[in-house]
């Protein structure tokens, strides 16, 4: 028989005088019930009273229990489930207790990681790339090791031209190609020469419109639905529009052919430029890659890429696919040497995608992506039917969608069970309300599937599972 503890057990002789203050009594009660979790003294599975009796017990209001077991089930220190009552949250490690002013209510270092943006750094290809780096320092020409040229190493530029041909629809020839250390040392060199304002998605990386902001360049919000950015909100006032046309960051989802068409007019008849970050343009699961948008226009667009989720993002290798007019000043902005990416990198990189080595490693990160991405949504049919889950068809993070309104606590809730994830307002436009969006913001969670290790994989989903709000 589960009989459940008394009120003495759970807070200890003292506190029932602190809850007979002057103080919240919702408040205090939640902070006593937080510190006999914290000590130990409440294990995890350990059955609370029904609130009725605690409240008796108390002498506190019905619904001021109520309301606290309520707020710490969302926040992950309780859990309920019907017909089992209210039970310490099973959680995914032991938390060593810490000093309450210091970290109050967070797990001071997360034990799972599923912050998208990252692929497992043990998947990277050791032995593949070692040998690209033995051929192409065997063959390096001379000047391979002098001053660098801004452009990049002709090898990778003729390299990737090839290759962004055959995989992405990209017309361009290498000398469109200037090579960069990422997605946004290329945003930072286009704002130095193009200007703004910028439209940017009303979803985005914040750190990308905080880069751009520092150099002078500020954005407004397009609206995003299920057909991606809404692309007819664009004026002749911007310079330029940052897309992620083939994967929605972070919502999901390709933009739609006719938004596709629209955003190239729009470049076409005000002269703007429309800037598409591919930033995993090769990971599809359930449908062919869609064709950057750059091959309806290469004049009009240009195409940032990199390797950070197909490799690694310590090799600090991207490229800009330009149209002709801006390789001079990109080039120019760029400066006299190559400064941020290291030749030798380079040169190995070139090789690694003209052996073959680089379609193989996609292969075998499309698949062990695919294979997360279902473990995740049948973790979700298994032990949160409830929640939604979408822009699962590509990329290496999904978006659990949320009942209005519970996005913070179960943000608060995932770092109790000592879960890094993040929630979708973080990637929100801030002058998004102002622009008269027609609907609320979404309640949800950005979870990445490509940085735990495997053996991890399935207890963080079970700690993932733990945050959700209950249906």
């Amino acid at each position: 028989m589960n009989s459940w503890v008394n009120s003495a057990e759970i807070l200890g002789s003292d506190l029932p005088l602190e809850l007979s203050g002057t103080g919240n009594r919702r408040a205090l009660l939640m902070d006593a019930l937080r510190e006999a979790v914290r000590s130990g003294r409440l294990a995890p599975g350990t059955r609370l009273p029904p609130y009725r009796s605690l409240a008796a017990d108390l002498g506190l209001a019905r619904n001021t229990v109520a309301d606290a077991y309520a707020e710490l089930v969302a926040e992950g220190w309780l859990a309920a489930r019907q017909g089992s009552g209210t039970r310490v949250a099973e959680r995914a490690a032991p938390v060593t207790p810490v000093h309450r002013a210091r970290t109050p209510e967070r797990v001071a270092r997360p034990v799972h990681d599923l912050v998208q943006g990252q692929p497992d750094p043990s998947v990277f290809p050791r032995t593949a790339w070692l040998a690209s780096a033995r051929r192409a320092l065997a063959t390096a020409p001379d000047d391979a090791f002098g001053p660098g040229d801004p452009h990049g190493r002709p090898e990778l530029r003729r390299a990737l031209a090839g290759y962004l041909a055959r995989v992405r629809g990209v017309r361009a020839a290498p000398e469109r190609i200037v090579l960069c250390s990422g997605a946004a040392h290329g945003l930072r060199l286009l704002a130095q020469v193009v200007g703004g304002p910028w439209a940017a998605e009303e979803y985005g990386l914040p750190f990308h419109r905080a880069l751009l902001a520092s150099h002078g360049v500020g954005t407004r919000p397009l609206g995003v639905d299920a057909n991606g950015a809404r692309v007819d909100g664009l004026t002749r006032r911007d310079r330029a529009v940052l897309l992620t046309p083939a994967h929605q960051f972070p919502t999901g989802g390709p933009l739609h052919p006719g938004r596709r068409a629209a955003v190239v007019d729009w470049a076409r008849a005000t002269g703007g430029l429309v800037v598409e970050d591919d930033y995993d343009g090769e990971f599809r699961y359930d449908r062919q890659p869609v064709g950057a948008v750059q091959g309806l226009d290469p004049e009009h667009v240009v195409l940032l890429g990199s390797v950070s989720k197909s490799l690694s993002p310590t090799l600090r290798i991207g490229w800009m696919v330009l149209p002709q007019r801006l390789v001079g000043p990109v080039v120019t902005a760029k400066g006299e040497r190559e400064q941020f990416s290291s030749a030798t990198e380079q040169l190995t990189l070139a090789d690694f995608v003209e052996s073959g080595a680089y379609d193989r490693q996609v292969r075998r990160m499309r698949q062990r992506h695919r294979r997360r991405r279902d473990q995740l949504v049948e973790a979700l049919e298994r032990r949160a039917p409830h929640i939604r889950v979408t822009g699962i068809a590509a990329g290496l993070h999904a978006v659990l969608e949320l009942p209005p309104g519970t996005e913070r606590s179960a943000v608060r809730a995932a770092a109790w069970q000592g879960l890094a994830v993040e929630g979708l307002a973080d990637y929100l436009h801030p002058g998004s309300e102002d622009a008269g969006r027609a609907d609320a913001p979404r309640d949800g969670l950005v979870v990445g599937y490509a940085t735990p290790a495997e053996s991890a994989y399935p207890e963080a989903l079970e700690a993932l599972c733990r945050a959700l709000p209950p249906g």
